[in-house]
């Protein structure tokens, strides 16, 4: 009965059911000749739902049974082909003509299937010489640079398709690429290690062959080395491992292959601790030991917090925690500093954070801390001013990294005491890591306090007495942070003593000097950061063009603290940070009872904030906060994107301005800053791309498939929380695109905008209702809109009908088009209006006596449409006021 049944789902094309059927007629069946007819059956269904290796083990269940079951052979040797297995599936057809010679099916099929064999091994065969010959060339000293350059292109080419890194791998290959690594030639190891990528991406069995044959000593070696291509190739190689041995791969596994792959966890382990390892190794070049901590910054923490193993951290925690802190507390100005890059602490920092971040509860907290605690004090010793120089550098690292932490560590008995007694030292390398540290310190207030009432005197002792100018910026910015810590402008003016111009002006002539390095000068774009609080400083800054250009190339060199100081920079500048409004009666109170006042300064007002932007505009500001969004994800953190996307708000306020704006790359750069960072930063993004597509051409503005990415920030605008004015340009910028493809419109469809316009075309606003009411007559044109318009229970029809009855012209243009175009793509829809309200022909009459000809003409096509519609309709009409006013219209003078 359940054989019968799967029959009768098969020929019904059912296919799934039919395997239900016949699962469980084999669960319940004894006799062996019915069981053979099963799965042969069951494999039939298998190779309709395309799932090869069970179609091909089904049917070799049923020829165990039965050696000489024709059509269990046929669709085993089907399901083989598929899974690209040719030899064996020739084998099967081969028996089938056998016991079946003159069935032209099998003639047929083993002719198609020698034929295929045939090429394959020609490819083969084409291949392997081809692959030899690549070597050859290569591996001869003697061979002309241009063959070299070639073969080594065409090996890279070679290992990224799937049967040319199979012929690499199964002919020696690896060897002979161990071999052009060992030349010590930078392009023959450049062109070695990027085959050796493509061969292990998206397979983990040659992916875990390759890593136990190179080593991976081998490959942390290959990328300690002082040369950037190469070191970054390696890191990528190391990458594309990994993520093979994460499961992260693009293979499709068949039948039992999978088993093949050996338990990974080991692999994962020797890589982490090998990396850990190059952390603290001389040997490293900073190169190298920043591409380790990206690894690990890359790879340790979990993506997804849903996800409850973190037993990666916790392990690197455990083995590797102390590493991470010597390489933060190096000091590049002592002579036995591991080499580094400008990068590379705060790396490190960043790494420190993100597996402070991923852990899951306080008992593996405490164990992050005291492990911090007991090394740093180990490091801290009175007799020992250098050792306990590294402790405090420590502390300065956690403070960039897991603040809370830093802070905690700032408690421990003793080092603010060090960190003010190390300030009144008359080293010169002292006093360079106390102020950093002190500026460090400083950001949370109660440390500040402390700071304030003890280290400030020290600072401006420092900032006036040395004559090293790495530590005169250090203690300028200090005094900065302190001041801003303080109380912004109350702070700022104490501290700097009125003088903040002058300040600044020093910050500038520190930030335009090319000969002090950028580690140094990154610290006078911090300064700028807080004296541009002051309206003075700002717009003297934006009238500095080489300040300016100075600031925008240290924004391109990608190191976080720059970026958000560029940004807060660029913030203050236009002016674009939340600023309170004051309410004319408590201010009123606030005077009588002589209380003080802050007042907006002259040169906040907004003429003068309009002049500085035009004035970041002419200086390219666009490409340098494009270039910004571009940082990768350790360095550009969501605080970042939040005031690069407020800079790009301000930026796209004046629409002349938008233009300029999209041809700098600036509406590129603001789709990620829409989509990622935080709530605030994801809405002043949208808000900006709203304004560009609002008037820009969407093919100009966002060319190719980008344009679809930029769709639902726009949609997150409509939204009840959002101001009037974000819904107004989400609106616009909707309508402008809906107007271009139906490819956009379904994706406006999809991302559920429908329901929100529709809100949008009730509103009182007359700007907002206008605006959802031509954006609605844009997407009628889509077929899908069009069917929910024509479904039973919903109002959409008689909204627009009675918007066609409005005062507002503009309303009635927009939504006359759309009821024009819904009546003339749907026939139900014409009988339809006639249901929806008894005002539908009083509105229609209207329309068509309009004296504005675009009215007018829209109310002539949807009576059009209703008299083609329907016969009776037409009749109906006929004995009503609409003749005479068509007869009216008929007779006057035509207008084009």
């Amino acid at each position: 009965q359940l054989k019968e049944e799967g029959n009768k789902y098969f020929q019904a094309s059912d296919y799934e059911k039919a395997v239900q059927s016949y699962t469980q007629a084999i669960k319940l069946n004894k006799d062996k000749a019915l069981q053979a007819v099963l799965y042969r059956n069951r494999a039939a269904c298998f190779l309709k739902k395309e799932e090869y290796a069970k179609a091909a083990s089904d049917a070799s269940r049923a020829i165990d049974i039965n050696a000489s079951d024709i059509k269990a052979l046929y669709r085993r040797s089907q399901a083989l082909e598929k899974l690209g297995k040719l030899d064996q599936a020739f084998k099967d057809a081969q028996k089938c003509a056998t016991i079946e010679p003159r069935n032209k099916n099998f003639q047929e099929t083993l002719r198609r299937l020698g034929a295929n064999i045939q090429e394959k091994l020609h490819i083969q065969f084409s291949t392997d010489l081809r692959v030899q010959k690549m070597f050859e060339i290569l591996l001869d000293e003697n061979s002309e640079k241009e063959k070299r350059e070639k073969a080594a292109n065409n090996l890279i080419v070679l290992g990224r398709e799937e049967a040319g890194a199979e012929r690499i791998f199964q002919n020696n290959g690896v060897s002979l690429l161990l071999q052009l690594i060992e030349t010590k030639n930078a392009e023959l190891i450049l062109a070695a290690v990027r085959t050796l990528s493509g061969m292990c991406m998206g397979h983990k069995a040659r992916a875990t062959a390759i890593l136990h044959y190179l080593g991976i000593d081998n490959i942390c070696m290959w990328m300690s080395v002082d040369n950037e291509e190469i070191s970054l190739a390696v890191c990528n190689l190391l990458q594309t491992i990994t993520d093979c041995l994460l499961g992260q791969g693009k293979e499709e596994h068949h039948g039992k292959e999978e088993s093949v792959v050996l338990d990974t966890k080991k692999d994962l382990r020797m890589i982490t601790m090998r990396l850990l390892d190059m952390l603290v190794s001389k040997k490293v070049s900073g190169q190298g030991r920043d591409r380790a901590l990206n690894l690990l910054n890359k790879n340790i923490p979990r993506k997804d917090l849903k996800d409850h193993d973190n037993s990666r951290t916790t392990f690197v925690i455990d083995n590797g925690l102390k590493k991470i802190l010597k390489v933060v507390g190096q000091i590049p100005e002592m002579p036995d500093c591991l080499p580094l890059t400008e990068n590379t602490q705060l790396t490190a920092s960043v790494l420190l954070n993100k597996l402070y971040d991923d852990l899951r509860c306080d008992p593996e907290r405490d164990n992050y801390r005291v492990i911090c605690e007991e090394y740093i004090k180990s490091k801290i010793d009175p007799q020992d001013m250098d050792k306990t120089l590294h402790a405090i550098q420590m502390v300065s690292g956690v403070l960039q990294g897991p603040f809370d932490l830093g802070n905690k560590l700032l408690g421990m008995k003793g080092v603010m005491e060090m960190m003010v007694a190390l300030c009144g030292s008359e080293r010169e390398i002292d006093q360079l890591v106390a102020v950093e540290a002190l500026i460090h310190a400083s950001t949370k207030l109660s440390r500040a306090t402390f700071i304030i009432s003890n280290g400030v005197t020290l600072l401006k002792e420092i900032y006036k007495k040395t004559k090293n100018e790495k530590i005169k910026i250090r203690a300028l910015v200090g005094l900065c942070k302190l001041g801003s810590a303080g109380g912004t402008d109350y702070g700022l003016r104490q501290f700097a003593e009125g003088s903040t111009e002058k300040l600044a002006k020093q910050c500038r002539k520190w930030l335009c000097n090319t000969s002090i390095d950028a580690r140094t000068r990154k610290w006078a774009v911090e300064g700028l950061a807080y004296l541009t609080l002051d309206a003075d400083v700002k717009d003297d800054f934006v009238e500095d063009e080489p300040a300016l250009q100075a600031m925008f190339e240290l924004a391109k060199t990608s190191d976080k603290t720059i970026l958000y100081s560029v940004a807060s920079a660029l913030v203050n500048c236009t002016n674009s940070y939340d600023t309170k409004e004051l309410v004319p009666e408590l201010v009123q109170l606030a005077k009588f009872s002589k209380q003080h006042v802050p007042e907006e300064h002259p040169k906040d007002k907004k003429d003068f904030v309009v002049k500085r932007v035009k004035r970041l505009l002419k200086a390219g500001v666009v490409s340098a906060l494009a270039c910004m969004v571009k940082a990768d994800s350790a360095i550009l953190t969501d605080q970042s994107k939040e005031l690069i996307a407020r800079v790009f708000l301000a930026l796209c306020e004046d629409p002349k301005d938008r233009g300029t704006i999209v041809a700098q790359g600036g509406g590129k750069a603001l789709i990620p800053l829409a989509v990622e960072g935080t709530e605030v930063g994801k809405i002043k993004a949208s808000h900006a791309l709203a304004k560009i597509a609002a008037i820009s051409n969407p093919d100009m503005a966002f060319p190719g498939e980008r344009v679809y990415e930029v769709v639902r920030p726009l949609v997150s605008l409509l939204n009840t929380e959002r101001d009037g004015l974000q819904n107004y340009e989400a609106l616009l910028g909707l309508t402008n695109f809906s107007g271009r493809s139906d490819k956009l419109r379904m994706k406006i469809v999809k991302e559920r905008a429908l329901p929100d316009i529709e809100n949008y075309m009730f509103e009182n606003h007359d700007q907002l209702r206008q605006a959802a009411t031509e954006c609605m007559c844009n997407l009628v044109v889509n077929k899908e809109v069009q069917e929910r318009f024509v479904a039973d229970g919903n109002d959409r029809l008689k909204l627009v009908v009675l918007l066609c009855g409005e005062d507002d012209e503009k309303v009635q243009v927009a939504a006359a088009g759309a009821l024009a175009m819904l009546t003339a793509a749907q026939k139900k829809l014409c009988s339809k209006m006639t249901e929806v309200t008894t005002q539908w022909l009083e509105i229609l009459q209207r329309l068509c006596l309009h004296d504005n000809m675009e009215v007018q003409h829209r109310g002539l096509v949807i009576a059009f449409n209703l008299f083609s519609a329907d016969k009776e309709l037409a009749k109906k009409l006929v004995e009503t006021e609409l003749l005479e006013i068509l007869t009216y219209i008929g007779k006057q003078e035509d207008d084009p």
